[in-house]
């Protein structure tokens, strides 16, 4: 993650500049043509459309903004394996209650194996009531009524017998216990323990914390200390259910992983060590993130391919390409071959059956059958590889991965080098697709609309793998969210060219510390989440689509003033102009149903004529679906989560020459029933 051609479908011509934009786009009350007549828009039913990608709208991910940890991988505990801080039990605390006490100190001493090589001490000199440790979880361990947790950890004692271990939730203070367990007494030898904690069903939703205790003095260790509620669809080290709901409910139809930055790390050594990452979770040391906070690696190559197979969407699984986020790269040619192997054995893990070496391995791990693979995306944003190498290293792969899965479409990453979308040219391979990634304000959005508009139908595809209008804290903006759409109704109506897009990044914690990066589409907290204006422009773009393309064509389409942010070492830019409408339209070829999405993006009300030119006959009675709010800076949060969301009504009165008025500050989609 890292952060345009004129937009040409018959609306006015724009004297567009390619600079990235102020925050908000100026906003005039006075369009240019607002004393002009309604604008016209034309559906072309009797000319050929274009076919609708079938995995258009997907979704993207990576370790940022406590995505994995603390977000979708439903672990409760933060720390669980004592290496978030070299020096200090960071999350942890010692509990000593009625005249108790004790200390807590990591211990290096004493591993498990060679993943879990830190473990926390508890040293219980006087034991009072109790004397144990508390996590705090990711921002408070969330307690919800009547809800069955399950814990799990390791543990020895410094003799053969020790007393009994008490596992709990409770409140901070310790004051209010919600559920409580004994657990088995340790050994002098490392074991894994199993509890369950049931909360009853009076309990209202909090946070709290935590606490495995014990009455007697000795010396305890633990390690991989896990606490996991309800997870979707019930699996084991899986999600949280919220969230996969909320993703659900936006219809994906694929999930690019590991994920951007994540793929790469900071340094080679960084990069996504996926082997690392199966098998059972006391075989994972995690690794270093590139966003401020180690990874736990819980959420591993399985775990996402699991996460695709409970949306029913397909993985683009990314492959590290040899270049790292601090500029280090990998020469093609043989100090290059082991990470192409590393590629290959990957690919085998995802799609061999249980026979193959890796596929084999899959199956032992719990998944015996192969999982559907399409594209594979060679690295991550190597077009900021200033060496030139990533020609060479993009053949290597290529050459390799052909040979063996020849029916694997291949993504190239040296697209999204700069704001103009400039694509690095490859002269000794031809990818299937090129991966372009966007991050602008709306203004800026909105004048690059077009941007797919006179792109090659010959040359190869193009997947927007990484896009956003960076608008709003911590989830966008409704002014976001108009920049968005304006930016898909373009992806629309080239989306036999743009063949996938995901918007990025995905999540946000919301909690003071978890975020790294602001503008995001889906927040949350322990407790709770919410879809930002963009999450409910996404679902609908994503809810209403039909499988072809309906050309169109618009005239009439007032414009508004936008004033281009002045870049460094660059003269003042002019202010520019933007249409205040933008358009597209498909059609289900099964049912004749019109998905028509419309943006308006002004203050101002706007009236569109609409001529659904060829239709033999119209139904008169539609649906509208309009998200909009009064001030384009509104938006939702926690604390109100459905400020601004879609509301669908019944519309009559359509007829194949129909008018329409589109509210200020609005996305729209029109159902229409036409032959």
């Amino acid at each position: 993650m890292k952060t345009p051609r004129a937009f040409s479908h018959s609306l006015p011509v724009l004297t567009a500049t390619l600079l990235a934009v102020s925050n908000i786009h100026a906003q005039d009350p006075n369009p240019a043509s607002a004393d002009a007549g309604p604008s016209s828009l034309t559906l072309d039913l009797t000319a050929p459309g274009a076919k609708v990608s079938p995995t258009l709208y997907g979704l993207m991910t990576e370790e940022i903004n406590h995505s994995y940890d603390g977000g979708i991988y439903a672990e409760l505990i933060q720390n669980r394996s004592f290496k978030d801080n070299p020096q200090n039990p960071v999350h942890w605390t010692l509990v000593q209650d009625n005249g108790g006490s004790g200390a807590i100190s990591l211990d290096q001493t004493q591993p498990v194996n060679d993943a879990l090589t830190v473990s926390l001490k508890l040293d219980v000199t006087n034991a009072g009531k109790r004397v144990g440790v508390a996590n705090d979880g990711y921002w408070g361990i969330p307690i919800k009524p009547g809800t069955t947790y399950h814990v799990s950890y390791f543990a020895k004692a410094g003799t053969p017998t020790s007393g009994p271990l008490t596992v709990s939730i409770e409140s901070n203070d310790g004051s209010t216990v919600y559920a409580q367990a004994q657990a088995p007494n340790p050994t002098n030898q490392w074991a894994r323990y199993h509890a369950t904690l049931t909360t009853g069903n009076d309990v209202q939703p909090t946070l709290g914390r935590f606490v495995i205790s014990t009455a007697t003095p000795g010396s305890y260790w633990f390690n991989l200390v896990s606490l996991f509620p309800p997870t979707y669809h019930d699996r084991p080290n899986g999600n949280r259910i919220d969230l996969m709901q909320i993703l659900s409910d936006m219809k994906p139809t694929f999930l690019r992983l590991p994920g951007g930055n994540f793929l790469e790390g900071d340094h080679i050594a960084d990069h996504f060590p996926w082997k690392q990452t199966i098998g059972d979770i006391s075989l994972r040391p995690g690794h270093n993130g590139c966003w401020t906070y180690r990874a736990s690696d819980g959420m591993g190559l399985l775990e996402f391919l699991e996460w695709c197979e409970d949306l029913n969407i397909q993985p683009v699984l990314a492959v590290y390409a040899g270049y790292s986020l601090k500029r280090e790269h990998v020469n093609p040619g043989p100090d290059l071959q082991p990470f192409v192997d590393e590629a290959l054995d990957e690919i085998e893990y995802v799609t061999g059956d249980a026979s193959t070496k890796w596929g084999g391995e899959r199956a032992r791990d719990g998944h015996p059958s192969p999982f559907p693979l399409t594209y594979v995306e060679v690295g991550n944003e190597d077009g900021f590889d200033t060496s030139g190498s990533y020609d060479g290293r993009f053949a290597q792969f290529y050459d390799a991965i052909k040979a063996k899965y020849p029916n694997l479409k291949l993504i190239a990453t040296a697209g999204g080098k700069d704001p103009l979308g400039h694509r690095e040219p490859l002269t000794m391979r031809k990818p299937d697709a090129f991966d372009e990634h966007y991050y602008r304000s709306a203004g800026e959005m909105e004048s690059d609309a077009g941007h797919y508009d006179k792109y090659s139908r010959t040359g190869p595809k193009t997947f927007v793998g990484e896009w956003a209008t960076r608008e709003g804290s911590p989830a966008t903006n409704l002014n976001a969210a108009l920049g968005d759409s304006a930016w898909m109704t373009g992806m629309e109506r080239n989306s036999d060219v743009v063949v996938l897009a995901s918007y990025a990044p995905l999540f946000v914690n919301v909690n003071r510390g978890a975020m790294q990066w602001p503008s995001d589409l889906i927040g949350y907290n322990a407790l709770t989440s919410y879809g930002s204006p963009s999450y409910y422009a996404q679902k609908m773009f994503n809810n209403y689509l039909g499988d072809t393309i309906i050309p169109l064509s618009a005239q009439g389409v007032p414009t508004q003033a936008w004033q281009p942010r002045h870049r460094k070492n660059m003269p003042p830019p002019p202010p520019g102009q933007v249409p205040v409408l933008y358009f597209s339209a498909t059609r289900s070829s099964s049912t004749g149903t019109i998905y028509l999405k419309v943006v308006n993006i002004s203050p101002n009300p706007q009236t569109v004529n609409i001529d659904f030119k060829g239709a033999r006959s119209v139904a008169p009675d539609g649906t509208s679906v309009v998200l909009k709010s009064a001030n384009p800076t509104d938006t939702n949060s926690i604390d109100d989560p459905v400020k601004i969301v879609p509301v669908t009504s019944k519309v009559s009165g359509i007829a194949s020459n129909y008018s329409s008025t589109f509210a200020p500050y609005s996305i729209n989609v029109l159902q229409v029933e036409a032959q």
